[in-house]
C-alpha cells in the first residue's frame, strides 16, 4: 500500500483543513478590517489546496499561490486547481517562485500556514520575507502566520493519528535549544504492515511568539494580534480561535499571530 500511495493526497487529508482556514480568514479579517477579504496570496502553497479552495469558496475571490517546488506545484494543479472548474481555476494563479523575493498584485491576505516560514532560521531573512509580504498587501491587508509551541513542542516524541485507509504519524526528531532549531518528520502507515517513511521532513527554527511579533513590527507593520485555538476538557483543539493577549503555558497550542499592515 506504500509503494502506491500518494504522499500528497496522504498530506491534503491527514493536514489540512483549508475550509476552516478559509472561514477562519474571513472571520478574521471582518473583525479587523470591517469588510470582507477577496484575495490571498498563499504562501509556501505546496498543492494549492488552500488558494483553490479560497477562490471557490465565494463568486469573484481570487487566489495566488507561491512555491518553490514545481512538480508539488504541477500535482496541485492536476488534482486541485483543474478539478475545481474552469470558473474557479481562472482565478487561481500558481507562481514558482521564492517567497522572499517574488512580486505580485496587492491581496487582502497572505498566509503562511503550517509553520511554513519556519524554513527560515535567523531573524534577518524572517524580517526580508515578512518585507516582501507587507509590499504585497492592501492598504488595510494582513499576513496570517500559523504557529505551534506548548512544552511539548520541545520534546522528541511520536504522536500517531488513525485516517482513512492510513495512519499518520508526526515524528519530532530533535530539538536544539541553543538555537531553538527542531528536525521532524511525517510519516505514513498502513493496515498492510507497509510504510511510507519520512515522506515529508521539517527542519525548522521554532520561534515564539513574541519574537514573530517583534519582527513583524521590525518589518513595518503596524500592529500584530494573537488568534489562540481553545482547547475541550481534554485538552485537545477544538478549531475554534479566539483572539487574547494572555494565556497560561499548554502542553501544546496553535495559534495564528496576524500582522496587520
Amino acid at each position: 500500500m506504500a509503494e502506491t500511495a500518494d504522499r500528497h493526497a496522504l498530506y491534503q487529508q491527514a493536514v489540512q483543513s483549508p475550509e476552516a482556514d478559509v472561514e477562519f480568514f474571513t472571520q478574521a479579517f471582518r473583525e479587523l478590517r470591517g469588510r470582507m477579504p477577496k484575495s490571498l496570496r498563499e504562501d509556501f502553497c505546496g498543492t494549492a489546496y488552500l488558494a483553490t479552495t479560497w477562490a471557490a469558496s465565494k463568486r469573484g475571490r481570487t487566489a495566488i499561490g507561491v512555491d518553490l517546488d514545481a512538480p508539488t506545484l504541477e500535482w496541485g494543479r492536476a488534482h486541485n486547481v483543474e478539478p475545481a472548474g474552469r470558473s474557479v481555476a481562472r482565478r487561481v494563479e500558481l507562481l514558482c517562485a521564492d517567497v522572499l523575493d517574488v512580486e505580485t498584485p496587492a491581496v487582502d491576505v497572505i498566509c503562511a500556514m503550517n509553520f511554513s516560514f519556519c524554513v527560515f532560521h535567523d531573524r534577518a531573512t524572517l524580517r526580508r520575507y515578512f518585507e516582501n509580504a507587507r509590499r504585497a498587501l492592501v492598504d488595510d491587508g494582513i499576513l496570517v502566520l500559523e504557529i505551534y509551541g506548548g512544552t511539548e513542542a520541545i520534546e522528541a516524541r511520536e504522536e500517531s493519528r488513525p485516517c482513512d485507509g492510513f495512519t499518520y504519524v508526526w515524528d519530532q526528531d530533535r530539538f536544539d535549544p541553543i538555537h531553538n532549531r527542531t528536525l521532524c518528520y511525517i510519516h505514513f502507515r498502513f493496515p498492510d504492515r507497509s510504510k511510507m517513511e519520512r515522506a515529508f521532513v521539517y527542519d525548522w527554527r521554532l520561534w515564539s511568539i513574541p519574537e514573530l511579533r517583534e519582527v513583524l513590527e521590525e518589518a513595518g507593520f503596524t500592529s500584530s494580534v494573537v488568534y489562540w485555538e481553545e482547547v475541550d476538557d481534554d485538552g485537545d483543539g477544538t478549531g475554534e480561535f479566539r483572539r487574547t493577549e494572555s494565556e497560561e503555558q499548554q502542553e501544546s497550542f496553535l495559534a495564528y499571530v496576524i500582522g496587520l499592515k
